[in-house]
């Protein structure tokens, strides 16, 4: 592997991504060939996700450093991190989607706030709308009442609006 010198780089190197990850995807990758993890690392750049195989010690103490909890258990095999840098839930869309034509990864868990999770998180991760329907779904619940709020206004600005008109007619009988 190298020196002592150059794993305690590698172990820097992971912990400042950890650091600056949204979340980690861990994936058992046994069977996947290099021309698919390469199609594989393009499409998961385009969506700001940084992969890396590296060896489970050097995982396990650059997670300490972190104070990530609880992501040993996880660590076992042959296994890639997949950084998230922006969308906490775009490596785990990725690989998921990935998985079910490539049969041969094999989601394990994760991290999401300095906490290890298993695989049903990271299912559970995967099937969340993106931050973009999010946002969306938001904006339609704050508009709904505001729609309300303008209608249960309009009413009785509407029955004002009927009264003068009908006062008007009544004016203009009488003169």
């Amino acid at each position: 592997m190298g020196s002592r010198e150059e794993k305690e780089q590698m172990v820097a190197g992971i912990k400042e991504k950890l650091d600056k990850a949204q979340s980690v995807i861990l994936a058992d990758y046994r069977g996947v060939t290099v021309k698919e993890f390469t199609g594989l690392r393009a499409q998961l750049r385009n969506a700001d996700v940084d992969l890396q195989v590296m060896k489970n010690t050097l995982g396990k103490i650059a997670a300490e450093q972190s104070g990530v909890e609880d992501v040993a258990e996880y660590l076992t095999g042959p296994t890639v991190w997949a950084f998230s840098m922006g969308d906490p839930a775009s490596a785990a869309k990725i690989l998921k989607e990935f998985a079910r034509t490539h049969p041969h990864l094999v989601l394990k868990g994760g991290i999401l706030e300095k906490k290890g999770f298993g695989p049903k998180m990271a299912e559970t991760l995967a099937d969340l709308p993106s931050r973009e329907a999010l946002l969306a779904q938001v904006a339609g619940l704050l508009q709904s009442p505001l729609t309300g709020l303008v209608r249960v206004l309009q009413g009785p600005i509407n029955k004002f609006g009927y009264a003068l008109e009908d006062y008007r007619k009544t004016q203009e009988k009488s003169a």
